[in-house]
């Protein structure tokens, strides 16, 4: 398989399915491509017909949206169990997919992910509280999995990748939190593959000063 990724620093949608395989150890070749390149569209258009990041290439057939991208994983890795074994759990976590798919635009938009960057306080609203606040209730359900692991329903799943954008936010921008949102992000930032991840943001050289390739480029 190949996975098609934009810039570390930058692109959250393609953090979602990287982190997905490689924390599942599953193997792929990585193409990277770069947001400010002058030929990025022609670029991308190469992999995708949505012209958007992050895409996965399995042989013949494309995959161009990260929660299709998640499911065809899933799916064909059933042995990593990347969904919640249980049914109900199992719902629950694709519709906190979904949600973070669909929603939080105020928080996407106030504070876009930039990996390498520390911008304490920047970005701030009411609206962006809304979101804040939607997402660490969201995180507060861990406790009821707590006896399986630590993160969002006990075993690693397709929901912790779908939010580790999120604990880069925080990790940048450090909205005041609560306890449990401070724990989840910090176990995150502290996984190998976000790690990996940081380490790589660091080594790109390219400075993007305009919010739209966030909103144009990822899927």
């Amino acid at each position: 398989m190949k996975l098609v990724v934009g810039n570390r620093n930058y692109s959250s949608w393609s953090l979602r399915s990287w982190l997905l395989l490689k924390h599942a150890g599953i193997a792929f070749e990585e193409v990277a491509l770069r947001f400010a390149a002058p030929d990025f569209k022609q670029q991308v258009l190469r992999y995708s017909p949505a012209g958007r990041v992050p895409v996965l290439i399995d042989g013949a057939l494309t995959v161009w949206d990260s929660l299709a991208i998640a499911e065809y994983v899933a799916e064909n890795f059933a042995d990593k169990q990347l969904w919640p074994s249980d049914r109900g759990q199992r719902a629950e976590a694709r519709a906190v997919c979904a949600e973070m798919h669909a929603g939080f635009q105020a928080l996407r938009g106030q504070m876009p992910m930039n990996v390498g960057a520390q911008l304490v306080g920047r970005g701030w609203n009411v609206e962006v509280q809304k979101d804040i606040t939607r997402i660490t209730t969201i995180w507060g359900a861990r406790s009821r999995f707590a006896s399986s692991g630590p993160f969002l329903f006990g075993r690693f799943s397709v929901a912790d990748a779908y939010f580790a954008p999120v604990v880069w936010r925080f990790n940048t921008y450090q909205p005041a939190l609560p306890a449990q949102a401070i724990d989840y992000v910090r176990m995150m930032l502290a996984l190998p593959a976000m790690r990996t991840w940081a380490d790589e943001a660091a080594r790109e050289n390219e400075f993007i000063d305009d919010d739209e390739p966030y909103r144009t480029a990822p899927a």
